[in-house]
């Protein structure tokens, strides 16, 4: 059992990572879980599933550590898998990758709706840090060819269609580079898929080290969908990511 307790003034969803430990302390495997929309002021309880427990293990308090914890309002939480957001639009971030000191995260727009949507351009980003406040100092390059080993955009923005089950993809990536000067790390990010669109808030934890720059890949076809496209538009009409 364990409890979250909201002392914002908003209703805000968690995240939590847990680490579930052995007879002797040793780490054996990671659990999150997500608690959405706990209301201002309010303290809600939930028991901590035992998936990846040892078959027949006791999973007790003592054997139950907290790793982290993400917070953001609710209303810029990002929709649930198999739940759609009344955009149509369902923004999410994935774990990303890391080597050599290069980061890279995806951001991925699925049009989980029933109308088509179009989008030309890159995401718009605003970065918070721990109490979702803005960071200052960190300039946002449009496309990476800026950012050492990133590797090279594809050229211009080009017009991407959704149709209904389709996504878009874009990306962050930034050099874990830390020389002179105080390190920046920036925990989450709130992004809109275009400009007046509704945001999300997401926790890809950036560690941009001393470099001040984060590079943002131009929205492009999913290439799982890419084959659809010689299919026409559909017929839902095409409307724009709205806020």
């Amino acid at each position: 059992m364990y409890e979250v307790t909201n002392q914002e003034t908003e209703p805000f969803t968690y995240t939590i990572t847990f680490s579930l430990m052995d007879d002797r302390g040793r780490a054996m495997s990671n659990v999150e879980e997500t608690v959405a929309s706990v209301g201002a002021g309010k303290t809600v309880r939930r028991t901590l599933e035992h998936a990846g427990y040892p078959a027949g293990g006791r999973l007790d308090a003592g054997r139950v550590r907290i790793l982290d914890v993400e917070r953001v309002p609710s209303g810029e939480a990002p929709a649930a898998a198999g739940s759609c957001p009344a955009s149509g639009l369902r923004l999410t971030a994935d774990q990303g990758d890391a080597a050599m000191g290069l980061r890279v995260v995806g951001l991925h727009l699925e049009n989980c709706g029933s109308r088509t949507y179009s989008l030309k351009g890159y995401p718009v980003l605003q970065l918070l840090d721990a109490e979702r406040q803005p960071v200052d100092g960190i300039e946002i390059l449009r496309g990476t060819d800026g950012i050492p080993m990133a590797g090279g955009d594809d050229g211009p923005p080009r017009p991407v269609t959704l149709r209904p089950g389709e996504s878009a993809v874009s990306g962050l990536a930034w050099r874990n580079t830390t020389e002179f000067g105080e390190a920046v790390t920036v925990p989450y990010v709130r992004v809109r898929a275009e400009a007046g669109s509704e945001p999300v808030t997401v926790a890809p934890h950036l560690d941009l080290g001393t470099t001040g720059e984060l590079g943002v890949r131009a929205w492009r076809k999913d290439e799982r969908d890419a084959d659809s496209d010689a299919g026409g538009t559909g017929s839902g009409g095409a409307v724009r990511p709205g806020g």
